[in-house]
């Protein structure tokens, strides 16, 4: 994206970049390798939740608009009201005439979901049963690991991908000095990953102050790129 901005016959002067993540030591790794790729651009790493209010560094250059970048398709990690508040929030933050392009997964054939989420090399398996290693490793839990599988699936009713890690066995996980108690069968819900139509992405987008403007998508409409301005803007 940065290519496209600042090189080549349609470059646009930009007077800022500023990435935004929870993950300092990785933000500023990969903010300085920016800096050396792109010398004339300022980038101004912040460490942050986006989630939550945060303040922006002043800015060297004036900017005629701003434009907030929300890359993949992390808003559909959120469930519809947190959706709609967090881009709420960037519509706020970009101000009336800035914008918002932002990833959006679309809903297709569950059979593709399927093999997405539970994908034949385990590679999602082994994301979603690292969350017990995280917790023995960082919160003293005591889980067996092999107690428990991977299983996801698509909920038509909420157009969306759920993650669980089901108990294979009656049993009792401790995490510090709490214990609970899982029956065989019972799981922990980790994850929802919602997938959206574009009329039903437009309108999230409408609740929050927002208008699409543009969509591109691939040729077999499986994922969205879309680009959002304030409503009322001309």
């Amino acid at each position: 994206m940065l290519d496209a901005l600042t090189r080549g016959a349609n470059a646009t002067p930009l007077a800022a970049y500023i990435p935004v993540d929870i993950a300092r030591e990785h933000l500023l790794i990969a903010a300085r390798a920016i800096a050396d790729a792109y010398p004339d651009l300022d980038v101004l790493p912040v460490c942050a939740d986006f989630t939550a209010p945060f303040d922006l560094p002043p800015v060297k250059k004036s900017a005629g608009r701003r434009v907030i970048y929300f890359p993949g398709s992390t808003i559909g990690n959120f469930g519809p009201r947190a959706a709609a508040n967090l881009l709420g929030g960037m519509a706020a933050e970009c101000g009336p005439d800035g914008g918002v392009l932002i990833g959006v997964d679309l809903q297709k054939d569950p059979h593709l979901l399927h093999a997405a989420y539970d994908d034949s090399a385990g590679v999602t398996r082994d994301f979603n049963l690292n969350l017990l290693a995280r917790i023995n490793r960082e919160l003293g839990g005591d889980f067996r690991i092999d107690h428990f599988r991977h299983h996801a699936f698509y909920q038509p009713r909420h157009g969306r991908v759920e993650m669980h890690l089901i108990s294979l066995a009656d049993q009792s996980v401790h995490v510090g000095p709490t214990r609970f108690r899982f029956r065989e069968g019972e799981s922990i819900r980790t994850e929802c990953s919602y997938k959206y139509t574009l009329g039903g992405f437009r309108d999230l987008a409408g609740r929050a102050g927002l208008d699409v403007r543009r969509v591109w998508t691939d040729d077999r409409r499986l994922f969205s790129v879309q680009y959002l301005t304030p409503a009322g803007q001309p």
